[in-house]
């Protein structure tokens, strides 16, 4: 099977820019062979998630109001991760100024592409165990409420539709998978 790309590209210019995003709109040659144009929004941070539990199995989740989609949300706690960073340092990072604590033990769980038909966006999230509570830090854009749940009830937040938040998803099913193997 062919697995080689099957677009060409003719044209490509910057349309729209900020601090976080580029949208790119490319002329290009379809693999059908007509002409088309394709956007593509490239993220100029990676997305870090921390599936932070405690040793009474009990994981930390942060809520805020997302503008984006015009909806309150409950997550683990996420955010960018520059291109010079490191993914676990953004990941301890994340952890601390949203939760205010720091964990002792780091594995990484895995990483995805996000709406990977438009953007180029890539998740990577850690499990973080071995927790020491401290004085969370958020961003002025970030108004968080941080609650700790039991690890099933924040599967069953998923699974209801509660937590809907793709790395958060991704990485509660992920540990879902693994925890009673290891």
């Amino acid at each position: 099977m062919d697995q080689t790309n099957p677009w060409k590209t003719t044209n490509s210019k910057v349309i729209y820019e900020n601090p976080w995003i580029r949208l790119r709109e490319n002329q290009v040659i379809q693999p059908d062979g007509k002409p088309g144009i394709y956007g593509l929004v490239h993220f100029k941070s990676k997305a870090v998630g921390v599936l932070a539990i405690d040793e009474a199995e009990n994981v930390h989740l942060i809520g805020q109001y997302r503008y984006a989609l015009d909806l309150y949300s409950w997550e683990i706690p996420e955010g960018g991760c520059p291109e010079n960073e490191d993914p676990l340092e953004a990941a301890q990072r994340e952890l601390k100024e949203e939760t205010g604590f720091e964990a002792k033990n780091w594995q990484y769980l895995g990483q995805s592409h996000l709406s990977n038909s438009v953007s180029d966006e890539i998740a990577i999230y850690f499990l973080a165990t071995g927790l020491s509570p401290g004085i969370a830090m958020p961003e002025g854009t970030e108004k968080l409420i941080h609650k700790i749940v039991p690890f099933d009830t924040a599967l069953k937040m998923v699974l209801s539709g509660e937590i809907t938040d793709a790395i958060s998803v991704m990485a509660i099913l992920h540990y879902a998978l693994i925890k009673d193997r290891a």
